[in-house]
Order: C-alpha cells, then sequence, then structure tokens
C-alpha cells in the first residue's frame, strides 16, 4: 500500500482574510447590538406595566402541578406584542401550579409569576403566543388582568396528558371565581 501525501495549498493574502474576519465579526456585533437595543425599547415602551407578584400566598395548595416551559407573555389580542419588562417575555422551564387561589408559574432562572384567580379572565388552548407558533393545541393561554393591560400568557406541557389537566384545572379556578 503506497502513501503519498499531497502538498496543500499555502494560505495566500493573510491580511485580507483576516481583514474578511473581522468584517465578519463586526457585522455580528452590529446585529447583537441592534438586538438589544430593541428589547431595551421595547421594555421602556412597555414600562406602564406593573409588575406581577412572585409568588402566591403562604397557604395556598396547588392540586395541580405540570412541568414544562413558559413561553412568554404578550398583549392580549396581539400574540406578536412579546412583553419584556418583569421577565414576562423570558421563555424558560417551570412548573405550572394551579389552585383555587391563581396560577403559578414557578420558572427556573427568571422571576416566578403568580396570577391572582379574581385577575384571571380566560383560559384557551392555542396554536401560537408571543410570536411562536407550533402545532394545534400546542400551548395553554392563560388570559389575565395585570394593572392596566390585558395579557396572554403561554405555557406549554411537557406531556399531552398534564396539558389537559392543566386546562381543566384553569378553567375550574375561573368558573369558581365567576
Amino acid at each position: 500500500m503506497r502513501t503519498e501525501f499531497i502538498e496543500q495549498a499555502s494560505v495566500t493574502n493573510v491580511p485580507l482574510r483576516i481583514l474578511l474576519v473581522l468584517v465578519m465579526l463586526a457585522i455580528i456585533g452590529l446585529v447583537l447590538w441592534g438586538m438589544r437595543r430593541g428589547w431595551k425599547g421595547r421594555q421602556s415602551r412597555q414600562s406602564d406595566i406593573p409588575a406581577p407578584a412572585l409568588s402566591g400566598p403562604d397557604d395556598a395548595v396547588y392540586p395541580v402541578r405540570v412541568s414544562g416551559q413558559f413561553v412568554g407573555s404578550a398583549r392580549s389580542g396581539d400574540w406578536l406584542d412579546r412583553i419584556a419588562v418583569h421577565d414576562l417575555g423570558v421563555r424558560s422551564r417551570c412548573w405550572a401550579c394551579v389552585g383555587q387561589s391563581g396560577v403559578w408559574f414557578d420558572r427556573v432562572g427568571a422571576q416566578s409569576v403568580f396570577i391572582p384567580a379574581q385577575s384571571m379572565r380566560n383560559v384557551r388552548i392555542d396554536r401560537g403566543i408571543a410570536g411562536i407558533v407550533r402545532e394545534r393545541e400546542a400551548f395553554v393561554v392563560v388570559t389575565w388582568q395585570l394593572g392596566g393591560t390585558q395579557i396572554d400568557t403561554g405555557f406549554r406541557a411537557d406531556d399531552r396528558e398534564d396539558q389537559v389537566e392543566l386546562l381543566d384545572g384553569c378553567m375550574a379556578v375561573l368558573a369558581a371565581n365567576a
């Protein structure tokens, strides 16, 4: 067996290659800067939205506990208008806990969110929330009142049966507070 070594072409015009790499890094930096500036602008436009409660009452009991993903929140009626303030637009792993006092999203890596039962307006299954679209019946969406703003908050359960359990629990809370 004969092995031949083929000589590779040497790099020519090293300064041009370095310049091209620097141009690409500058473009990536500009894109990231623009994204951050847009997010900060959205936060300043939404500064009128008050901070939500971070946890429910100390004596609250949550019979429904479902793991999944907190998808985000958007202004009700405009599923593309993601809420950027108070971590409401940040996707994160979480536990959705439903009790008679309301719905508590116990989040990992972001502020937890508690939706009091008296603030809940509607609950539904939807395919899109906060600029994210999936298959039919992908998200449980809770519509609630936060200050003067109606908000849709989406949650996607890890398991389809858990999603139905979460929806039923939220519907029961709505019915009890109607």
